[in-house]
């Protein structure tokens, strides 16, 4: 499952790559990517349905939340 979200409070390009590099460690994610120019995150995952995709998603947060505190991920 292949999906795009929004980043708020995006503040730092470094951030970002770190955020991308934690995120492509997470369980379950094939691919990551993030766009520090348009602010967006593309998450590639083995999510099998809506809750599983949430749950990589929550882990995803905590993951941009220990690089930049006020980073959220717009569902």
């Amino acid at each position: 499952m292949r999906k795009s979200f929004k980043l708020e409070n995006l503040d730092c390009a470094n951030c970002a790559a770190k955020m991308e590099a934690g995120i492509n460690e997470l369980p379950g994610v094939n691919k990551a990517s993030i766009s520090f120019m348009t602010s967006k995150l593309m998450i590639d995952a083995d999510a099998a349905d809506a809750e599983a995709l949430s749950a990589i998603v929550d882990a995803a947060q905590a993951v941009c939340t220990s690089y930049e505190k006020d980073c959220r991920i717009v569902r």
